[in-house]
């Protein structure tokens, strides 16, 4: 006879910790590794390249904006370092002080990234804004100022669809993020070409202008970046759309009769879910065991969830009462022995279901045995009638 109790089982996927040597570095995520290693590398010497051009021609062509284009795309160099940093350590494998891998690394260098550029924005605009107070310091931009803001613009629009298609392919959230930090950038610059354009026709005041307004720029796009990773930091969980796909796929299980306590939280692109199904309270725990390992692994195959934990529920225990404070087994069948005045019943095979508060037990009698099953089946539903705690006793025999 198969056994049929059933008990809450919490499954995880154990990443084992890699052992491996500090000196020969292997990421979790080769491909990603490479992608994210050789876009950045590019981009970091297009962005020293620009740097070095646009702040000695704003010094030499007297263009503020261009400038601050120039400070724009140092710091882009600044960040790019720190993609490096990121990208080689979050991309280590799992160990014991980090059970979940290094995917978080990418976030708190988003958050970094974020903070800095916000704060350069801020301290662009101040400047800018300080100066459009002085309209006698204005001066004329030299039309090489003007040849050098079109060529960083051609080129950072040229970098962020190189970069944003390397992201896209490896499904990096923070390649994906310094992509459009390069579209942002490409903005800039295009504020900074119109703005020359405009101190060359007369209106000296529009390049200050147009370093104001890079400073906003850069300020909006390091305050969303800020906001994106704090808010995966706090442990947000996934948008409606992607919780909803999540249930379904669950609730698709064969053997899943209902889900309850579905939680999710980002890690990087991944996500981890854990969640409280509801199967057949009278299942052995065995096949729990397998309804639960076929939801995950269905989970895992159908989202880009990082790790799944399934915890077993024979009953929705959100909406009856808890088993908790109930004895446990030893305590059980001393008292079902005494109230059945058989101290043999503790040496046959009994089964507890605990559900809504109760106890249903199933005793299995031995083949062969001496005692007569009708009799004691008559005997359980009397005590089961008025008894507080179990609330239905069976009788069966043992194959």
């Amino acid at each position: 006879m198969q056994q049929t109790h059933t008990s809450s089982i919490e499954m995880k996927n154990h990443i084992q910790p890699a052992h491996t040597d500090k000196a020969t570095f292997e990421p979790a995520n080769p491909e990603r590794f490479a992608a994210a290693q050789k876009s950045t590398l590019v981009s970091i010497a297009i962005n020293l390249l620009l740097t070095l051009l646009q702040v000695s021609g704003g010094i030499f062509a007297h263009s503020q904006a261009l400038m601050a284009d120039g400070l724009h795309s140092l710091s882009d160099l600044i960040a790019d370092l720190l993609v490096l940093f990121a990208n080689r350590h979050g991309n280590r494998h799992a160990d014991a002080n980090h059970p979940y891998g290094h995917a978080r690394i990418e976030t708190a260098a988003t958050l970094i990234l974020g903070v800095f550029l916000a704060a350069l924005g801020v301290g662009l605009l101040v400047a800018a804004a300080i100066r459009l107070q002085h309209p006698l310091t204005f001066s004329a931009v030299s039309p090489l100022g003007l040849a050098i803001a079109i060529f960083a613009l051609l080129a950072k629009e040229g970098m962020f669809r190189y970069m944003l298609s390397v992201a896209l392919r490896v499904r990096s959230q923070m390649l994906v993020a310094n992509a459009w930090h390069a579209r942002s950038d490409a903005a800039s610059s295009l504020v900074v070409v119109v703005g020359i354009i405009g101190n060359l026709l007369g209106y000296t005041f529009l390049d200050l202008v147009a370093a104001a307004v890079v400073g906003v720029m850069i300020a909006h796009m390091g305050g969303k970046l800020a906001l994106e990773a704090l808010s995966e930091l706090i442990d947000t969980g996934l948008n409606a759309e992607e919780v909803e796909a999540i249930r379904a796929t669950l609730l698709k299980t064969h053997g899943v009769l209902g889900l309850h306590e579905l939680r999710t939280r980002k890690m990087a692109d991944n996500a981890l879910v854990d969640a409280h199904i509801l199967v057949d309270p009278r299942i052995s725990v065995s096949e729990g065991h397998y309804i639960a390992e076929t939801a995950r692994h269905a989970v895992l195959k159908a989202h880009p969830v990082l790790d799944v934990m399934v915890h077993i529920d024979p009953e929705d225990d959100m909406q009856i009462a808890h088993n908790a404070k109930l004895p446990d087994r030893p305590v059980l069948l001393a008292q079902l022995a005494e109230r059945l005045g058989d101290s043999q019943l503790l040496s046959y095979r009994v089964v507890f279901h605990y559900l809504d508060g109760h106890i249903d037990a199933e005793l299995y009698l031995p083949p062969g045995g001496q005692l007569d099953a009708k009799a004691l089946q008559v005997r359980c539903n009397q005590l089961a009638l008025n008894d507080p705690l179990f609330r239905t006793i069976q009788i069966h025999h043992a194959l």
